[in-house]
């Protein structure tokens, strides 16, 4: 008794249905390995777009701190301006009286 075609043929269509399957598994395993490395590198693209934002936010407070700093200054330094033309004005009043 010998083994027919057909069992060869089976056997045959067994090794290359059973290749193909291996092959399916790996292509399956590498794809949920890139799946993985793209979910990390989404991740660090998300930290690193909360921490340019909250970044931004600060910089953003401090350039209004600054801008009211410089508004006081400005003012201050207009208010004394005006001060001293005064105390000139004054000074050249008097001395024109004397």
């Amino acid at each position: 008794m010998g083994i027919s075609r057909r069992d060869l043929e089976e056997k045959n269509e067994a090794k290359l249905l059973k290749k193909r399957n291996e092959e399916l598994e790996k292509d399956v395993r590498e794809s949920k390995e890139r799946e993985e490395k793209m979910r990390i590198e989404l991740q660090r693209a998300w930290e690193r777009l909360r921490v340019a934002e909250e970044a931004e936010e600060r910089l953003c407070s401090d350039l209004g701190e600054l801008e009211a700093e410089f508004l006081n200054q400005a003012r201050s330094y207009e208010a004394r301006i005006l001060s001293l033309m005064n105390q000139l004005s004054q000074v050249h009043k008097s001395s024109n009286y004397l």
